[in-house]
């Protein structure tokens, strides 16, 4: 991830006067699932928390625990003084485009949607290159051939993960199988592990014997699932590998946490810089984890066969195709 950072300062570098600290206010409000998600909010609170602990300099923050609060959240913080926001989640888009335009001055950044307005800075991200890696992790692991995804919200976001998984599944075994499901079509979908391990139960009981969850909160239910009937599981966003060692294959790694990080570093700096920034393999902001946790469930081959095929997804050899509706 440090060549990640490096890229991104890269990205964001544009001349401008420097904030003190006095004058800086930054904040961040999270999606949907809580902050402690153990995914994708903590990989955003990680890398706010970074910023905090390299400054001193501390931020206001914000859980969303319905979708009406998205809007008011974005426009208090920005009343109160709030230099620059970063909004967390594809559904903070629709707010952020409104509430940008009514405090111009002030610098918005969203996470996992694309937004063109002269105050925001949106990043998205290549999931289907980082979950290709992960679906031949999981391939090359299962014994009986079927393996399973389980996704949070059923939307595009979602199935770029599943897409990616399948693609790479494939790539090592053209006849494997993917027994796919998603946890539901509103925001509850993210906070529900108990649903998350009865889906993950059914893939098991239907030969899967590796699963994926794409799903927020709920994906703690589907690798406490598996864990619990002894398959494997792959964790999302954050390295998840210590919740289950043993039972976690590996964790699909997404940059959240440095693009938080830094979003905020440059709007301190001054480096700050408006438009979209597609991220993936290429610019170290995705990957999988590898670590104590599951040294001993990947073998030297098996990392060899990743590494090979991650460094030909990024020479353009394999083209990982995202996932079209």
């Amino acid at each position: 991830m440090k060549r990640f950072f490096a890229v991104l300062s890269m990205a964001v570098a544009m001349a401008g006067g420097t904030a003190s600290a006095q004058e800086f206010a930054p904040a961040l409000v999270f999606d949907m699932g809580g902050k402690f998600d153990k995914s994708f909010n903590e990989a955003a609170y990680r890398g706010a928390e970074r910023f905090k602990q390299e400054t001193g300099i501390a931020y206001r923050e914000f859980e969303v625990t319905n979708e009406a609060q998205r809007e008011q959240a974005l426009r208090n913080l920005a009343r109160r003084g709030a230099t620059v926001i970063v909004g967390v989640g594809f559904a903070q888009a629709a707010p952020i485009e409104k509430v940008s335009k009514e405090f111009p001055k002030v610098k918005f950044c969203l996470i996992d949607e694309a937004l063109d307005l002269p105050n925001v800075q949106s990043f998205t991200f290549k999931e289907q290159e980082g979950s290709f890696l992960v679906g031949m992790l999981a391939a090359m692991a299962s014994k009986t051939g079927k393996v399973g995804f389980v996704g949070g919200m059923d939307i595009p976001l979602i199935r770029n993960f599943l897409v990616g998984y399948e693609q790479g599944v494939k790539h090592v075994n053209p006849q494997g199988e993917v027994i796919a499901n998603m946890t539901g079509t509103t925001a509850a979908a993210w906070n529900d592990p108990t649903r998350g391990a009865e889906l993950a139960k059914s893939q098991f009981d239907r030969g899967s014997d590796v699963v994926y969850a794409a799903a927020g909160a709920t994906g703690l239910g589907v690798l406490q699932a598996a864990a619990d009937n002894k398959k494997l599981g792959i964790g999302v966003d954050s390295n998840q590998n210590w919740l289950h060692p043993g039972s976690m294959l590996t964790s699909m790694i997404k940059g959240v946490d440095v693009a938080v990080h830094g979003c905020m570093k440059s709007a301190k700096d001054g480096t700050w810089q408006s438009g979209h920034r597609l991220l993936g393999l290429k610019e170290g902001a995705v990957g999988w984890a590898l670590d104590e946790h599951n040294r001993g469930l990947v073998t030297a081959e098996m990392e060899k066969a990743v590494n090979d095929a991650a460094a030909k997804i990024v020479a353009g050899q394999i083209n990982v195709k995202p996932y079209q509706p």
